[in-house]
């Protein structure tokens, strides 16, 4: 999903994402410890997606901050 579209959520529907790919990123490292990960390149890609949701709502937070 790109950085338009997670900037589209809410707050609460971004720390659920959060959850959930850490959650994700757990069992795909558990998998390819095992090996049976079906598709080793989706824990680079949940990476990635955990990043954008923390780094949006970082930016959220410092907006909150200032006073415009």
């Amino acid at each position: 999903m790109k950085a338009v579209k997670w900037r589209d959520l809410s707050d609460d529907e971004l720390w659920q994402r959060v959850k959930e790919l850490t959650e994700e990123i757990f069992n795909l490292r558990f998998q390819l410890s095992m090996g049976v990960a079906k598709n080793p390149a989706r824990v680079a890609q949940a990476k990635r997606d955990l990043a954008r949701a923390q780094t949006i709502l970082r930016e959220r937070e410092l907006n909150l901050g200032r006073t415009a």
